[in-house]
C-alpha cells in the first residue's frame, strides 16, 4: 500500500529538553525531516526544550511551523517569536483540541506529564472515535520503553484492548515513523467540530 500523504502533525514534547542528547538530536531530525517532506509541524508554541528544538529545525529548512500555546505560558514569555503563526488560547483544553483540528496526526517525542497528557488524550479520541489520527511514539535512546511495557501489560491485565493498543505505533527514526503513520487508514479532517467539552 503506498504512503498517504501527510500534511500536518502534532508534535507532542518537553519543554526541557532532557538530560541526554539524544532527545535533542532526535527532536531537531523530526523537525528537518518534517520541515523537509513539507509536512507542517503543530506544536506546543514555546522556544524552550524540545519543543524550541523541534520548531527551529522545521524553520530552519523552511517547513511550515503553527505553535497552539495559552496565554498564561505566552505571558511568561516562552512563546516562540519566530513562528509564521502563533494561536493564542485560553486554556489547556482549549490548546489540545486546536492542535488535534489542525492535525493529521500525532507523535509524541520524550516530555513529561504535559506530554503525556496531550498523546493520551488524542490516542483516547481516536479510540472513542472522537476522530481517527494516526497516534505515534518516537522512542529516543528506548526512553518509553517502561511505558510501552506498562501498555502491553495492561492489555494482558484486561484493561486495554489489543486493537486498542495497535492503535500506537512506535519507531525510534522519526521517518520511518512518519512513513508508518501515513499507511494508518482511517484519517479523518481532524475532530468533531460541533463536540461539547
Amino acid at each position: 500500500m503506498p504512503p498517504v500523504e501527510l500534511h500536518s502533525i502534532a508534535v507532542y514534547c518537553g519543554s526541557s529538553p532532557g538530560a541526554d542528547p539524544a532527545f535533542t538530536a532526535a527532536a531537531s531530525k523530526l523537525g528537518r525531516h518534517l520541515g523537509q517532506q513539507r509536512i507542517r509541524l503543530v506544536y506546543g508554541g514555546g522556544h524552550v526544550g524540545l519543543m524550541g528544538v523541534v520548531a527551529d529545525a522545521a524553520l530552519q529548512v523552511g517547513g511550515e511551523v503553527i505553535g497552539v500555546i495559552t496565554e498564561a505560558l505566552a505571558e511568561r514569555e516562552v512563546a516562540h517569536d519566530h513562528l509564521g503563526r502563533l494561536e493564542v488560547v485560553a486554556t489547556m483544553h482549549e490548546r489540545k483540541a486546536t492542535m488535534a483540528d489542525l492535525s493529521d496526526a500525532v507523535i509524541m517525542l520524550p516530555g513529561g506529564f504535559g506530554t503525556l497528557d496531550e498523546f493520551f488524550e488524542a490516542v483516547t479520541w481516536t479510540q472513542l472515535g472522537i476522530h481517527a489520527t494516526p497516534c505515534g511514539i518516537l522512542d529516543v535512546a528506548g526512553y518509553f520503553a517502561p511505558l510501552l511495557h506498562f501498555l502491553d501489560n495492561a492489555v494482558d491485565a484486561g484493561f486495554i484492548d489489543p486493537r486498542h493498543r495497535a492503535m500506537i505505533t512506535t519507531a525510534s527514526d522519526p521517518g520511518a515513523l512518519v512513513d508508518a503513520l501515513g499507511l494508518i487508514e482511517g484519517r479523518t479532517e481532524g475532530v468533531l467540530r460541533d463536540r461539547d467539552r
